[in-house]
């Protein structure tokens, strides 16, 4: 299945990024990973209106905007038992340091997040953990300097 997707890198006041951990509900084995907000266009829906609407689902935050893109990827991947081909734009945003409201996530969202924390520049680079994106390290230290 092709779909395009808006993500977004979240800063906060300490140029730290907020990541979720997630893993593939119907296949535990394969462990689990770290990732910005973000998800899959609806129909008609632009990049940056994806990225503003996943954002308030999936943290509670409301953003008036995002910029960007700063980074695109195409990635293949299995998840729930259904082969992916994502097309993903990646945006930035700046906030204060917040807790996440869960109230917006779906069922699919429920059963996949496993947690949520703030990442310093230094622990994504020496983290051991699987990052998604691969070059997130890079595009932080591109951003912090900005």
């Amino acid at each position: 299945m092709n779909r395009r997707a808006a993500r977004v890198i979240l800063f906060d006041e300490h140029s730290r990024v907020l990541l979720f951990r997630g893993r593939d509900s119907s296949a535990p084995d394969r462990g689990s990973w770290w990732f910005t907000p973000g998800g899959g266009l609806d129909p008609g829906e632009s990049p940056h209106e994806a990225a503003l609407r996943e954002v308030r689902e999936e943290t509670g935050l409301t953003l008036a905007s995002v910029s960007g893109p700063v980074y695109e990827q195409e990635i293949d991947f299995a998840f729930e038992d259904v082969q992916l081909h994502r097309y993903e734009q990646f945006f930035v945003a700046r906030v204060n340091e917040f807790v996440i409201d869960p109230h917006g996530w779906t069922d699919l969202e429920k059963r996949s997040m496993l947690e949520s924390r703030w990442w310093s520049l230094d622990e994504l680079e020496s983290t051991t953990e699987t990052i998604n994106p691969e070059a997130l390290a890079e595009l932080v230290r591109v951003q912090i300097k900005r």
